[in-house]
């Protein structure tokens, strides 16, 4: 086993994709799974569509053909925005895509035209989070101009909250897109399939059966991959945790004084840190660093074992109250959260098993 790693329960995450697929259909929702969390890893990937999930979307294309490439031929949506230099690759790979923009829509258009696709475009809807979408007083106009160009299927409107300005999604917001798509089906005598809601903090308002009626998708990645809410700060009723396990090894074991000797200035990311002299301490170096994670994004599964701070290459933990013996060569476990998840898997350094 190559360290650090990180070790995937693919079990866990089918079984939460099917508590979840199972609760968002009670109401009539479907799910796409988001992959960019765990830079759609195979196996990972592979055990949401075990567990039910039908649609797949990730925010960035090289992923999206690498999912194509292991032979995943599920309906997959690019969830970012494409830039316009990736017009061509995610018209080739990608069955559909949000957006906001429609320059960007056009040149979509135009592409699919060119290859002989019918591109899904799901316009984007800013509700408050003010991070993407269109303005709802410009949705239905634009929506027009959408429904005219060649090779492009309007399949309806979508918004995200909690990402950027942190707004909770709630019955009032969601009913923003119900409003609209029945504005655009009176305008345009369409019917507009799909009202995608948000995302795993959206579980919540549909748990209280407070997401407005109409509501039909949701893009879940984190509930499915760690069994969590990390904007409610709680886990999802009915899944599991602990489905993700960074282990690294301890390179050094020393005691040493818990207050730097010398004058104190900016570390190595220029930050002033600040100590609290302890008095002497047993102190573990792992091999882990900020390269590969950041510290708010990962926790010793040992209680006891606190993380000091890090270097790009160094974690310093502090031992002295471990309950298990530490020694040259131990393994130490962390469980992880959304964050420590996309940079753990993104970093090349990182085994993934």
């Amino acid at each position: 086993m190559n360290l650090p790693s990180i070790h995937v329960d693919t079990k866990k995450i089918q079984r939460n994709a099917k508590t979840v697929v199972n609760m968002c259909k009670e109401q009539g929702i479907e799910v796409m799974g988001i992959t960019k969390g765990i830079c759609a890893y195979t196996p990972a990937v592979q055990a949401m569509l075990k567990g039910g999930v039908a649609k797949l979307g990730d925010s960035r294309i090289k992923n999206i053909k690498d999912m194509r490439k292991a032979g995943i031929n599920v309906p997959i949506y690019l969830i970012r925005i494409p830039m316009l230099a990736e017009i061509e690759d995610t018209v080739k790979f990608a069955d559909g895509s949000l957006n906001s923009e429609l320059i960007v829509i056009e040149e979509l258009s135009k592409k699919a035209a060119l290859l002989n696709k019918i591109h899904k475009v799901i316009l984007m809807v800013d509700v408050g989070d003010l991070r993407e979408g269109v303005l709802p007083e410009d949705v239905v106009d634009i929506t027009g101009k959408i429904l005219r160009l060649p090779n492009i299927e309007f399949e309806g409107i979508g918004t995200n909250v909690g990402c950027y300005g942190g707004v909770l999604p709630s019955y009032e917001n969601t009913k923003i897109l119900v409003d609209l798509a029945e504005e655009i089906e009176n305008k345009y005598g369409i019917s507009v399939k799909t009202l995608s809601g948000g995302s795993t903090v959206n579980l919540e308002l549909l748990r209280k059966g407070e997401i407005a009626p109409g509501i039909n998708q949701l893009r879940i990645g984190e509930a499915i991959l760690l069994g969590t809410d990390i904007k409610n700060l709680k886990p999802i009723p009915g899944t599991e945790q602990n489905t993700i396990i960074l282990k690294t090894q301890v390179i050094e074991l020393k005691t040493k004084p818990s207050y730097p000797i010398g004058k104190i200035g900016r570390d190595a990311f220029g930050k002033t840190v600040h100590f609290e002299d302890k008095g002497n301490r047993k102190r573990a170096i792992v091999a882990l660093g900020q390269q590969d994670c950041g510290l708010d994004g990962i926790a010793p599964i040992e209680s006891s074992i606190e993380i000091l701070g890090a270097s790009s290459d160094h974690m310093i933990l502090d031992v002295t109250e471990c309950k298990q013996e530490i020694q040259v060569g131990s393994i130490i476990e962390f469980n992880v959260s959304y964050g420590g998840m996309l940079d753990l898997t993104t970093s090349k350094y990182i085994e993934k098993y």
